[in-house]
């Protein structure tokens, strides 16, 4: 079990934490800046090393008016046997005027017997830059099976925030993964992939032009990929993104790619490396 709360303000020409609490297994590292441009980042560590059943984790973020948060984790979040009941995360964020959010996860890596959820509800106003990028992978079985989890099921809610208006849906990405019982490496479950790469982006710069750039891009990599656009809400625009393939690795590059791209033209900024060794 584990509670983490984290509010980022910009002063002067940089983001910092304007609050921060956590409890049970959850706590993040020391800021740190990556460059030049203002953005913190934050890593998040679990002491525990795991998700076990009955557990629940509450992750609430607040990006205040022209800040910058990059959210990582210390390593890939393993999800064990959950006997009785699933592991759960669900995590609230939201975005101020001209607020920018990097989610960079490692990968969920789902075990044997293991059933996850994860729900993450952002809230954003149209000047807003969202870009979340995540990998499910299939964790080791002892008799060497592709799959041995029960089910990952992932929900995004996407709202956008106009002055003047309740909050309107921009976009609903709800994802299960349910390996049935005995073969399901072959087509009609994930098209005989083990790996799944996500990839969203909301920002009023976000069109089809982008979407069919980022596709070209994707035709390097060892993978089946997809990209469809949302509705557009006072706007702003949502792109999704889906990523077939069996390596983590080839589609951490993939996504890695791609938000390189967004990072450079949109804030003139490099490459993203972590170093977490």
């Amino acid at each position: 079990m584990g509670r983490l709360e984290l509010g980022v303000s910009s002063r002067g020409g940089r983001s910092v934490a304007l609050h921060q609490f956590h409890e049970g297994a959850l706590r993040v590292l020391r800021p740190y800046y990556l460059d030049d441009s203002g953005q913190v980042c934050y890593v998040v560590v679990n002491p525990g090393g795991a998700y076990l059943g009955a557990d629940l984790f509450l992750i609430d973020v607040e990006v205040g008016d022209s800040a910058s948060l990059l959210l990582a984790t210390q390593s890939a979040t393993k999800v064990y046997r959950t006997p009785g009941s699933f592991a759960e995360q669900r995590m609230s964020v939201r975005l101020g005027e001209g607020a920018r959010l990097e989610l960079r996860p490692d990968q969920l890596i789902a075990y044997r017997e293991a059933s996850y959820r994860q729900r993450t509800s952002v809230t954003l106003r149209p000047s807003s830059s969202l870009v979340m990028a995540e990998v499910v992978t299939p964790g080791w079985s002892p008799d060497g099976a592709a799959f041995r989890y029960e089910e990952v099921r992932l929900r995004n809610e996407v709202w956008v925030d106009a002055a003047g208006s309740d909050p309107q849906l921009l976009a609903l990405d709800n994802l299960l993964i349910r390996p049935p019982l005995g073969d399901v490496t072959g087509l009609g479950f994930m098209e005989g992939y083990s790996h799944l790469g996500s990839l969203v982006v909301v920002d009023p710069r976000v069109d089809q032009a982008l979407a069919d750039e980022l596709h070209l891009l994707t035709a390097d990599h060892h993978a089946l990929t997809g990209i469809s656009l949302t509705r557009t809400v006072s706007g702003t625009t949502g792109l999704v993104l889906r990523s077939l393939s069996n390596s983590t690795d080839e589609l951490n590059r993939l996504l890695r790619s791609c938000t390189d791209l967004l990072r450079h033209r949109w804030f003139g900024q490099g490459p993203l490396n972590l170093r977490k060794h």
